[in-house]
Order: structure tokens, then sequence, then C-alpha cells
């Protein structure tokens, strides 16, 4: 059945330190992280107790709302650093929107606790996501809320600025009519320069083409089809600059975007430029960009956004009469601040519930549908790294795993990057106190030394199902399950989901079927009749029910190893005569 097989290694490299789980619950990614690790770690809060949300930035009333169903939520608004830090330790998710830096220090103020930074918006240039993710800490934001409303203003900057609205507007409330002053420019046949086509800048330039105006775009990412979809162009930045009449910015604030309208970028424009920022205010020299306005190269500015927020009252830039303000409107629409905080709030609520998020920014980014497809799967391989690790006896520890997928899909068709998460996320979580979750896990992989592979075994048929089976492989270990060591000499575990239920199907060399849900006993006994009978007797006799039962053997009358779910945990004196059955030759109970 199997036509082809690839390997490749797990190259894992993230920042130098991790989180401990401390005090609480985990509020983790999988959606198993309550019901299976809630015995060990709960130490303060109780199994109903509410997490706590703090909300340090005004956000809409459907967005509280939402919240305040699930959560306690704290609004706390202009609180200093030291305030943030204090209250952080205290808090399981955060909200916040552009005006509060949640840096290195909050995380480590936090002390493991916060599982959840939610943005209200776009751009987390104010979060650092590499202290985030060292910590554990899920990033998520809100982007496409306020899509139109970030657009929109652009589109009413843009036409503000060349009709002269603002100067006008300022010049009529103060008794003139200066009309022959404020003659201003058509829009019709001009070009715009759209820099950074993602999801704003997209529809700032669906909407200038319908101002007749011609379209060009720059944006290292984005794809060539989606921008000819809309009529538009892509070039170069230094095309970009230096032919357009109008230059509107899309662009993240990053090290590469920094400051990246300099005195360089302006002397290659186009004499008399109009530019319109309603990105970050760091993406342009603002000191530059005075002195262009100087030398006539740059005709006028619009800018919803500044370095500094707000900015100095006496600032050259602000007080420019070439150059209309506004104070950071882009989103501020009622219908995008209520959407905005319906969108946050949904997320993190979501997060902390351990649903799989699809605006992370700091996790593997995998698209909403895949991540209902992939749901039952990632349940699987966080069990099956749950089982393997059990079935260690201790040694030098888990070193080197293998992964392997089965699947009829092609491998540019399948990303396994959740799937290997989860599966680290059950080989650690059962023998260290470190919380992992989807955003952490390499790291904590790299930190402990631990090296996993990945090999596709590409199966014939039709790709119905993105997974036929997974199978994990720890090699070097010692075991305390013999039967759990395969052909080639280490430890294995096998699964496959069937009907959305992940079902284990291999253990080392012996054929199971049973259902992955509460606990598993695993008996290696001589193939005899009635040992289902006495197993299941002395497990009856004490209430604890059987959900799944299942015999795998060499041969008739030869070895059989017998797979045993059962809803609770068994006394240790009904382990203990499980374990005397003259026939049972080894066995043991591993936690789900």
């Amino acid at each position: 059945m199997a036509a082809s097989a690839s390997s490749a290694s797990l190259q894992l490299s993230s920042p130098s330190t991790t989180a401990t789980w401390l005090r609480h619950r985990p509020l983790g990614l999988s959606s198993l992280s309550l019901r299976h690790h809630q015995p060990r770690r709960l130490v303060v809060l109780s199994m109903d107790a509410k997490p706590t949300i703090l909300v340090s930035e005004k956000l809409g009333e459907a967005g509280l709302n939402l919240l305040k169903e699930f959560a306690n939520v704290d609004c706390s608004y202009n609180l200093s650093p030291e305030e943030l830090c204090t209250k952080i330790s205290l808090c399981d998710a955060l909200i916040v929107r552009s005006g509060t830096k949640v840096n290195r220090d909050v995380f480590e103020a936090s002390a493991g606790r916060l599982k959840v930074v939610g943005r209200a918006g776009v751009g987390i240039d104010n979060v650092d996501l590499a202290a985030a993710t060292e910590h554990g800490c899920l990033v998520v934001n809100a982007p496409t809320a306020n899509t139109v409303a970030a657009a929109e203003h652009g589109i009413a900057l843009l036409t503000a600025m060349a009709r002269n609205i603002a100067q006008a507007d300022a010049s009529v409330k103060a008794g003139k009519w200066e009309r022959n002053k404020y003659v201003g420019v058509s829009l019709v046949g001009k070009t715009l320069a759209v820099m950074g086509f993602g999801k704003v800048g997209s529809e700032v330039a669906r909407r200038a083409k319908g101002l007749g105006m011609h379209v060009i775009a720059h944006d290292p990412y984005a794809p060539a089809d989606r921008a000819h979809a809309i009529g538009v162009e892509l070039v170069s930045f230094d095309v970009a600059i230096s032919i357009s009449d109008f230059i509107s910015l899309h662009m993240p604030l990053t090290a590469a975007t920094s400051k990246i309208l300099n005195d360089e970028n302006f002397a290659k424009m186009k004499k008399g430029v109009r530019i319109i920022n309603v990105a970050r205010g760091g993406v342009i020299d603002e000191e530059a960009l005075v002195k262009a306005i100087d030398a006539g190269i740059v005709a006028q500015a619009a800018l919803d956004v500044f370095t500094v927020e707000p900015p100095p009252k006496d600032s050259k830039l602000v007080q420019h009469e070439n150059v209309i303000a506004t104070p950071h409107l882009g989103a501020s629409t009622m219908e995008a601040q209520e959407g905005v905080a319906i969108e946050i709030a949904e997320a993190v609520v979501g997060a902390l519930k351990g649903e799989l998020a699809a605006t992370a920014v700091n996790a593997p980014m995998v698209p909403a549908q895949v991540l209902t497809e992939l749901k039952p799967y990632v349940t699987l391989g966080e069990k099956l790294g749950r089982l393997a690790v059990q079935l260690v006896a201790g040694g030098d520890g888990v070193k080197s795993v293998k992964v392997t997928y089965a699947s009829a899909r092609a491998p540019d068709d399948l990303d396994t990057r959740l799937l290997r998460a989860m599966i680290t996320k059950g080989l650690i979580e059962p023998i260290s106190s470190v919380f992992v979750n989807l955003v952490n896990a390499d790291f904590t992989a790299k930190q402990r030394g631990l090296r996993i592979t990945e090999e596709r075994i590409i199966l014939d048929g039709s790709p119905e199902n993105p997974l036929e089976s997974v199978q994990v492989q720890i090699a070097n270990v010692e075991s305390k399950f013999a039967s759990a060591i395969s052909d080639s000499g280490e430890v294995t575990v096998e699964g496959r989901v069937k009907d959305g239920i992940p079902h284990l199907t291999k253990v080392g060399s012996f054929e199971v079927d049973v259902s992955l849900e509460g606990s598993l006993i695993l008996c290696r006994q001589v193939d005899q009749p009635g040992m289902i009978g006495k197993v299941g007797s002395i497990l009856g006799e004490e209430n604890v029910n059987v959900s799944f039962m299942s015999v795998g053997r060499i041969a008739p009358r030869k070895q059989a190893v017998m797979a045993i779910g059962v809803d609770e945990e068994p006394s240790k004196q009904s382990l203990k005569r499980i374990g005397e059955i003259s026939a049972v030759e080894e066995f043991v109970y591993l936690k789900l």
C-alpha cells in the first residue's frame, strides 16, 4: 500500500528561557488540557473557578459582555508599566490596543500564569512576541474587523489632502474666503502606490480604482494573482516611490520598515508627491519628512499615526501648513470598534477554553478550515505522545523521537506543525512541571534536548482524510512494558481516528483497537479462554467502568496483548490483583 516515504528532521530554534507552570490550572491550546492535567497542577483555582482577563484599554461593550460571560473581567485603563506588571501575575489573559507595551517584563512578572495576550486590532508591534513564545503565551489579534474602517480613513485622508479640505475649513472658520489659495489636484489618472498590500492596502486599492486612479503596489509577500484580480501591478520599492503621485503606507512596523521613508528615499520621489500614512508612525522618519516638505519634494502629507502618540504640541510636522493630522482614527468607526471588540473577545475566550486559534500570531498559522479537519488528529497526537512517554522505564531519558504520518495526501497538502507540537506536549508534560502548548512546543523540546524527526509515508488511494495513521517511536530507552518494544527496538505506539474518535491501534508489534478515552490498562498474557472475564470481573467489583477492550495476539494460544479502556482509575489493590492472574505476564496502567 505504501508508495514512498520521505523523512525530515525537525529544526528547533527559539530564545533561551521558558516558563514553568506555577500556580494555576493550565488554560492551554489543547482541548484536553483541563481534564487531563487539572488533578496534578491545580493548586489555587477550583474546577469551576473563572479565569481573570485584564482589559487595559477601552473595549466595546459587545466584546466586554462576551468576556464577562466566561471570565472575571478587570477593566483597568491607563496603567503605568509598573502597575501592569503588578496586576499581571493575577491574570490569565490580557487584552490591549496599541497604547499598552507588553514587553518582556510583563511576561516575567506574570510568573507563567498569563496564557493569552489579545491585541484588539491588526498590528502587534507593541507586544514582544519572542518573550511571549518563551513563556508559552499565545498572542492573538483581530485582523479583519477594522479593515474597512482603516481603508476608508486612508481614502478620506487622500481626498481631503488633494482638495485641501482641512486647511480650507480652518480658513473659513477664521473668517476668510481664500478660493484661489486652496486650489487642489484631481485624482483621476494619477498614480497611487500602495506600500503594503495586505488586507487594508488591498481595500484602499479597490477604492482608489473606483476613483479613477492608476494603482500600483509594493509588497514582497503579496501574491501576484490577488493583485492582478484587483487590477493592481506589483512593482519594486524603488519603482513604486519614484513614479507615484500619491503614496499610501500600509506596512507593519518592523526592523526592516522602521523609517523606511527617510532622506535617501525621499530624494528618489517625484517632485510634488503626496503621502498618506494610516499604518504606523515609525515607518516614516518624521524629521526627514519635514525637510522633504520644505524642499518641495513632498507637496503634502496626511497622517493618522506618529512615532510618538500623542505627538508633542510643538511638533514641526503636525504644525506644518501642508500636513493634515488626525489622532489615530483609522479604526475609529462605531461599527469597527464593536467588530474588533467582538473579534478579539472571541479569540481570547476561545484560546482560554483550549480551542485552536486561527488568529494566533506566534504559533503555526493554520487556516480555520484546516484546524477543524485536524482537530481529532491533534487529540490523537497528544495522547500517543502521552502513552509513549509513560511506557519508558527511565534510564537516560527521552532524547530521540520519530513520528511517522501515513497519508494519501501530497506532502504539500499536509502541514504537520500543529500535530508535531501536540505530540511534543504529550511527550513532555507527563514527566515535567512545564506546561507545553502550540506556542512553546518547539522551544521546550530544544531546551530539554529532545530531537524529533518526522517521516511521511505516502499511501495510494483517495485523500479524503488528512491522515490514515500516526506512529510515535522513542529510541534508545527501556520500557516498563516490554511488549511495547517493536521489532526494530523502539517503544512504539500507533493510532488512527475512527468516526472522529482517536483509537490506539498498535503497541509494539501487537495490533489492538481501543478508544483513547479515560485511561488505559495494557496486559500481556498467555492467550487462553476466560482472560477478558477475569480482568473484567476484578474491575467490575470496584465499579470501574470498562469503555473498550481489545486483544491483539501473535497466534491462537500464544502470547496476546489486551488493551482495556477504563473511565475511572482502579485502586492499587485491583491493579495488583490483575497482575497476580497466573496467565498475565506483565501489565501497565497509563493515564491519558
